[in-house]
C-alpha cells in the first residue's frame, strides 16, 4: 500500500478529518471565574499538500457534531470567518483551499452510519475510514497537532504541564487564562503560519516537484498541484451546505417565541404568519431546525424541499445568548439554577426570620396596649376619637421630624495678641456686628 499522499493523486481529492483535546484550560466568556475545561480542536487537512483547510474549535466531544462543522468551514470563505474572530485576512492566505474534496477520511464511528447519508447524496463525497492497520493516514493530522503544541503550549496559561504535580506547586488549572473565542484565534493564527510559511521536513516531493523547485510548504504544494494534477476545486453554496451538515433538532413554537434549548427565537415568517398569537390561542406546536453549536445567534427552520429556511434571530431580550457556543449557554443556564437554588434556600431562612421579627414586635405592641389601655373603657369611646387622635398624632409626628437646614458658620479666628485700644475696639465691633446679624436672621446665637 502507498502513502497517503500517493493515494491523494491532488489537491483536493482527499481531505483527511481528525479532532485532539487542546491541551489547555479555558475559561468562560460569560465569567472568568468559571473554568470550563479543555476545548477540542477539530483539523480538516489535504493530504495531498498538507494545508489546513478547516477547523472547529470547540467544547463539543468527538463527534459527528464537530467533525461536520469542521468540513463546512472547509468550504466556506475563510475571510468572513477570520474577521469574526477579528483578524483581517487577504484571500491570498486561506481562501485559496475552501473547497469540498471528493473523499473524506476519518476515524471510525464519527461519519458512520446515518451521519454520512445527507453528506454522500447531496455532495456526492466518498467516506473512507481510517483502516485499523494504516496508520500513516493518522499520523498527517497528528504531526500537525504536535506541531501546534509546540508553538502555543509554552506560552499559554492554563497549560497542562506535567501528568502528576509536585508537592506546593500551582494546579495549573487555576491559570486558565483565555476564553474559547481567543483560544480559537490562536488557533487561526497558527493555521496561517502552518499553510503559508510552515517547512514541511517530512514531506516527500516527487520527482517533478524536486524538478520544478517546489519547497515542501503547504500553500506551495496546494498551487503546484492545482497547476500540474488533476486537483480541481469544488464549490459549493454555503446555505445548502450548512443546511445539510449543521446538527438538526426540533423546537417548540410557544407565545413567547420560537423556543430551542431555553432561548427563545423569532423570524419574519412568524412575526408574518402571527405564530406566537396562534400559539397563544391554539397551543404551541414543533418545528424542526438547524443550529450552529459555535454561535447560538441564529437557528434555521428547513423548508421540506431541503433547499430553502428560514432563519430565526434571538428575541430582543435574550441577547446575552448572542455569539456564545451551546455549552456556554448551557453551563450559564444550569449555573443560575443552581444559584436560584440556593438563594431560595436562603431567602426561606431569611423569610423565617422575618416572620419571628415581625411577631416579636407584635407581641411588645400587645403588651404595652395591654398595660396602658384603661380598663372600663367602652368600645365607642374608644373609636369616637379617632380623627382628634390622627391630628394630635400627625403633630408630635412633625416635632419629631423637623427637617433642619443650617448654613454654616463663618469660621473667624481671633489672634491672641496684645491689642492697643483702637484694636480692641475693632475686635468688639466686629463681634457685635456679627450677633447682631444673627439675631436679624433669626437664629439663636
Amino acid at each position: 500500500t502507498g502513502s497517503s499522499t500517493e493515494e491523494a493523486f491532488g489537491p483536493g481529492a482527499i481531505f483527511q478529518i481528525d479532532a485532539t483535546v487542546g491541551d489547555v484550560y479555558l475559561v468562560s466568556q460569560y465569567n472568568r471565574n468559571w473554568i470550563i475545561g479543555r476545548p477540542v480542536i477539530y483539523t480538516v487537512m489535504d493530504v495531498f499538500s498538507r494545508c489546513v483547510v478547516g477547523i472547529n474549535i470547540s467544547l463539543e466531544g468527538p463527534s459527528w457534531i464537530g467533525a461536520s462543522i469542521a468540513l463546512i468551514n472547509a468550504a466556506s470563505d475563510k475571510v468572513s470567518f477570520c474577521r469574526k474572530y477579528g483578524i483581517e485576512i487577504g484571500n491570498d492566505e486561506w481562501n485559496y483551499c475552501s473547497t469540498l474534496p471528493e473523499a473524506i477520511i476519518a476515524d471510525r464511528g464519527e461519519l458512520e452510519g446515518e451521519n454520512i447519508e445527507s453528506l454522500i447524496s447531496a455532495f456526492g463525497i466518498k467516506v473512507l475510514n481510517t483502516s485499523p492497520y494504516r496508520g500513516d493516514m493518522k499520523g498527517i493530522i497528528e504531526r500537525y497537532f504536535n506541531t501546534i503544541n509546540q508553538h502555543t503550549k509554552p506560552f499559554m496559561p492554563g497549560a497542562i504541564k506535567s501528568q502528576y504535580r509536585e508537592r506546593g506547586e500551582q494546579d495549573y488549572r487555576l491559570s486558565a487564562t483565555l476564553d474559547l473565542r481567543q483560544f480559537t484565534q490562536i488557533i487561526i493564527k497558527c493555521v496561517l503560519y502552518h499553510n503559508n510559511h510552515h517547512y514541511l521536513s517530512n514531506y516527500t516531493r516527487s520527482e517533478d516537484m524536486i524538478a520544478d523547485g517546489v519547497e515542501p510548504i503547504p500553500k506551495l504544494i496546494w498551487e503546484w498541484g492545482i497547476a500540474n494534477r488533476t486537483g480541481r476545486l469544488r464549490t459549493v453554496d454555503e446555505d445548502l451546505l450548512k443546511l445539510n451538515l449543521l446538527p438538526k433538532d426540533k423546537a417548540t413554537v410557544t407565545q413567547h417565541g420560537i423556543k430551542f434549548k431555553g432561548m427563545l427565537f423569532g423570524s419574519k415568517t412568524s412575526l408574518k404568519e402571527r405564530w406566537f398569537e396562534k400559539a397563544r390561542n391554539n397551543g404551541s406546536w414543533k418545528v424542526d431546525i438547524s443550529y450552529d453549536p459555535r454561535d447560538m445567534s441564529y437557528i434555521y427552520i428547513k423548508y421540506e424541499d431541503g433547499r430553502k429556511f428560514d432563519k430565526c434571530f434571538l428575541l430582543e431580550h435574550q441577547s446575552r445568548y448572542k455569539e456564545k457556543p451551546i455549552e456556554e449557554v448551557t453551563y450559564l443556564m444550569e449555573y443560575e439554577k443552581m444559584q436560584a437554588k440556593a438563594s431560595k434556600k436562603a431567602e426561606l431562612q431569611n423569610k423565617i426570620d422575618l416572620l419571628n421579627d415581625i411577631e416579636e414586635i407584635i407581641e411588645q405592641a400587645k403588651e404595652e396596649t395591654k398595660n396602658e389601655v384603661e380598663e372600663g373603657i367602652s368600645k365607642k369611646r374608644r373609636i369616637q376619637n379617632i380623627r382628634d387622635n390622627r391630628n394630635f398624632e400627625k403633630q408630635q409626628e412633625r416635632k419629631q421630624n423637623i427637617i433642619e437646614i443650617r448654613p454654616e458658620e463663618p469660621n473667624i479666628v481671633v489672634e491672641e495678641k496684645a491689642y492697643g485700644d483702637a484694636e480692641q475696639n475693632l475686635v468688639e465691633l466686629l463681634l457685635k456686628a456679627q450677633k447682631e446679624g444673627k439675631d436679624r436672621a433669626g437664629f439663636d446665637t
